[in-house]
């Protein structure tokens, strides 16, 4: 599956297309000095906007499957003044979103926009994203789920996973993955219905925060 996704998200690395189901800077707190993370950063676009909301003493790091994506995402950041010349940080890594290339409690926040339903096992990349979590800290994600369960004609189909829809699975069970990788309060920020290749198709963003230890 992760072989047909490189190949296609390779591809769109240099269209002109958004790949995303939701824009969620604005749901932001963004305070200058903080550091986030954006899963499958793409073109680096929502990953540079945050860096310049974070100041020359912040960090925004961007992750992506792809070596094309990863490098277009730098492209883009060496020709923003403001990281140019010092008054912004970005950087961007290749890697997989089920195992983070990163240390524990490294990041404030989390975004990530239409890339989790591409991932076998959701309820690891949740865990993954609560462990380099600082304690407090929050992730807003933006996904595709479907109201009821896909046949195995689709789920078992690489290319419906590459096209951001083989690898959906129903609302409650992406909650559910959510919740038990150690998240427990969840806020719905933004839901839209609507049919993809004949299937119920719902599209959420979700906010979660990662425990204070009392």
């Amino acid at each position: 599956m992760k072989d047909q996704i490189q190949i296609r998200y390779t591809k769109e690395s240099s269209a002109g297309s958004n790949l995303s189901c939701g824009g969620n800077l604005s749901y932001l707190d963004l305070v200058p000095g903080q550091t986030i993370l954006d899963l499958g950063c793409g073109r680096g676009r929502e990953t540079i906007e945050a860096a310049l909301a974070l100041g020359p003493d912040g960090l925004a790091v961007g992750l992506d499957l792809t070596t094309a994506m990863v490098e277009k995402a730098r492209q883009n950041a060496a020709g923003t003044p403001e990281i140019q010349t010092g008054q912004a940080r970005v950087s961007f890594v290749q890697g997989d979103i089920e195992s983070l290339p990163f240390a524990d409690e490294t990041f404030d926040a989390v975004i990530s926009n239409c890339v989790i339903n591409h991932a076998r096992d959701k309820k690891q990349v949740y865990r993954e994203i609560h462990r380099i979590l600082k304690c407090g800290g929050y992730f807003i994600v933006s996904d595709a789920c479907t109201r009821e369960p896909l046949p195995e004609s689709v789920t078992s189909d690489p290319q419906a996973w590459a096209d951001c829809f083989g690898g959906a699975i129903t609302r409650e069970a992406y909650l559910a993955s959510i919740e038990t990788a150690g998240f427990p309060e969840l806020e719905i920020l933004k839901s839209r219905e609507y049919v993809k290749n004949g299937y119920d198709f719902i599209s959420l963003t979700i906010r979660g925060t990662k425990p204070q230890i009392l």
